[in-house]
């Protein structure tokens, strides 16, 4: 197996397929690539010219999902995706819900806190900020404070993809500064650092924070 990941380590994709393979003890090669002016080798490979991508010898598997999926397949301990039906298919919905808008909402934080003013030199839009925090991440936290009740992890009580995928755009949150109310969401803040602890973030998570700080963040 000769495994290649390309994407820079602070986008919440990649650091979601980066997870799953600590989880999984997987070797591989990583191309920090920004995703910015892709070169035209890149782009062949994914057409949508989007991080992460896959490549496993002359395999090729872009989309942060796609690759969670086949690592799985190939890599099937510890398992990160649920045997029971139903179990799957919320992870699966998990998994969406953090693609999308979690990731969505606390990019617009991460985004205008710390990329802004070190990468694209102007201020920070605090009312883009305060919409995001105020607005459309509350809802999300409220939902997933209620899905969690009394277990340790979001599906089966078992860590699986599903936790992977919610917290890796907290992460990015936390980069930019922003943060989640133990008060408002005791169960979620307790579930997030149990999540966040776990070798496998814990590792990706000191190195990006070494690297915003040679950035100047």
């Amino acid at each position: 197996m000769s495994l290649k990941l390309s994407g820079i380590n602070l986008s919440p994709y990649v650091r979601k397929v980066r997870v799953v393979m600590a989880e999984k003890g997987l070797d591989y090669d990583h191309d920090p690539l920004m995703p910015f002016d892709l070169p035209d080798a890149y782009v062949a490979k994914h057409p949508l010219k989007k991080i992460p991508l896959l490549e496993d010898g002359d395999k090729v598997i872009p989309d942060s999902s796609a690759i969670c999926s086949y690592l799985e397949a190939i890599a099937p301990t510890p398992a990160l995706y649920p045997s029971d039906a139903y179990d799957r298919a919320r992870a699966l919905w998990y998994e969406e819900m953090a693609d999308d808008a979690l990731v969505a909402a606390a990019g617009v934080i991460f985004r205008e806190t710390l990329i802004a003013p070190i990468m694209f030199q102007r201020e920070t839009d605090q009312k883009l900020v305060a919409q995001a925090r105020d607005e459309t991440l509350p809802p999300l936290f409220d939902y997933l404070e209620r899905q969690l009740g009394d277990q340790d992890y979001l599906v089966g009580n078992t860590f699986s993809i599903a936790d992977i995928s919610v917290a890796t755009p907290i992460v990015n949150l936390h980069h930019g500064k922003g943060e989640v109310d133990p008060g408002r969401w005791p169960r979620f803040t307790a579930w997030l650092k149990r999540v966040l602890g776990r070798p496998s973030f814990k590792g990706l998570i000191e190195e990006e924070q070494a690297g915003i700080k040679s950035m100047g963040g």
